[in-house]
């Protein structure tokens, strides 16, 4: 499949014996580390979505509430208003998304750190790299910068290679080791913080290795893919329909189901049309009627997300 058409035949007979030269770098250099990359993305951002929604017991948020897309999106148009190199922006656009959640929680921590307070101080923080985006998009040469600018927030994995494999490899490797370690508390957080206080769980604790482990899924994502929308807050629902609310299950089912998702639609993306279609635009476009969709079950359900 792809705009180079390889049968399957062709292609496993390829790998094995590396003949023809031409399918064989196809495969190992073009499309097999951009399904990788796409893999990693969608199941980060899937991963976050799902540990975020059992966070802050909220069906609707996900994986950007703590302003980690806004920061990471400030972060790489910085860097290429600055003229940082092509392979360095994405470790500014990193480095900003995990900027832009350490403000949050210490604008959080400074009033209380309350569950409202975080989501309050993430709504903040992420307008306010918003703006400076804005701004950054003003003084932008309009015939250079502000085309790379807009091109990288519409999300694409058209640059994956095996570079980018390498640099999301470890960081989802450390999120969702963290996530799944935290899986069977998570449960606990469906209660009222004094009932999970009174089981043992040091709640607050909890929150901030769910949000450490959740940023480093999601900047790593943004810094590869750009903004990505969707995906983490569609997947995890569509996970939970399948094997239920228990973290234990919904987390790896979650996982699958976002890297499934993502390596189907970047497929789409580039077979679709004669050019190449964004990402982000793809997303928005299938990801609205599948979240009316939950929307409509929601209701008919009677208010229950299961």
């Amino acid at each position: 499949m792809g705009r180079y058409p390889v049968g399957i035949g062709e292609a496993m007979g390829s790998l094995w014996t590396g003949t023809p030269h031409t399918v064989h770098t196809l495969i190992l250099q073009v499309r097999l580390p951009r399904a990788l990359a796409a893999a990693l993305v969608g199941m980060n951002l899937a991963l976050a979505g799902a540990a975020f929604q059992g966070m802050f017991r909220n069906p609707l948020v996900d994986s950007r509430i703590l302003g980690v897309s806004a920061g990471a999106a400030f972060g790489a148009a910085l860097a290429i208003i600055a003229g940082v190199p092509w392979y360095a922006l994405d470790g500014v656009s990193f480095l900003f998304g995990l900027l832009a959640v350490g403000l949050v929680l210490l604008v959080a921590r400074r009033f209380g750190g309350s569950i409202l307070v975080l989501v309050i101080s993430g709504l903040l923080v992420g307008s306010l790299f918003s703006a400076l985006l804005g701004a950054l998009k003003y003084v932008a040469d309009p015939l250079d910068e502000l085309p790379a600018i807009t091109y990288w927030l519409l999300g694409s994995l058209a640059g994956a290679n095996w570079l980018a494999v390498e640099k999301l490899l470890p960081w989802t490797l450390l999120g969702a080791g963290a996530l799944f370690l935290f899986r069977w508390r998570l449960d606990l957080l469906s209660l009222e913080e004094r009932e999970a206080a009174s089981l043992g769980l040091d709640v607050r604790r909890l929150r901030a290795g769910l949000v450490a482990a959740g940023t480093l899924l999601v900047a790593a994502a943004v810094s590869q893919a750009g903004m990505i929308g969707w995906i983490g807050l569609i997947t995890p629902h569509a996970a939970r329909a399948l094997v239920g609310p228990a973290h234990a299950r919904l987390l790896p089912a979650a996982a699958a189901l976002g890297a499934f998702t993502l390596v189907s639609l970047d497929l789409l993306s580039r077979s679709a049309l004669a050019s190449e279609i964004p990402l982000g635009v793809l997303t928005g476009l299938i990801g609205v009627p599948a979240f009316l969709l939950l929307f409509m079950r929601y209701l008919a359900r009677g208010g229950g997300w299961g």
